[in-house]
């Protein structure tokens, strides 16, 4: 029988952070594009900004965490972009905006900046 520690489990669980937060942008970047060719008054976009707005939620929370090991500029960089991201899904819910382009084309920088 195995007996590893919590810290142990976390370590493989969250051995590579960037690879988990680039499979939930493209996560987003997919519910987001079926959104903008159903429109935004369809399922597919309540779900598209419900997911987004949570991984977002996370991202912002992670990014604020004094713990985070990244500098402080890129963090606070990255979390402007996060305010950005949840406004716009925001005014997309609404029914203020219709074109899920910018959004998508945010997340999709994000998503490949965390490739490289």
């Amino acid at each position: 029988m195995y007996n590893l520690s919590y810290a142990e489990v976390m370590d493989d669980l969250c051995i590579d952070d960037r690879l988990n937060e680039h499979k939930a942008m493209c996560i987003i970047i997919a519910k987001l594009t079926a959104a903008h060719e159903k429109g935004v008054r369809s399922p597919e976009a309540v779900e598209a900004l419900f997911y987004t707005r949570r991984v977002w939620g996370f991202f912002m929370e992670n990014l604020a965490d004094d713990a985070n090991q990244l500098p402080d500029e890129t963090r606070a960089n990255l979390i402007s972009v996060g305010i950005w991201v949840l406004k716009e899904a925001e005014a997309l819910r609404q029914w203020e905006r219709e074109d899920f382009s910018d959004i998508i084309e945010i997340n999709s920088i994000i998503r490949d900046s965390l490739a490289g």
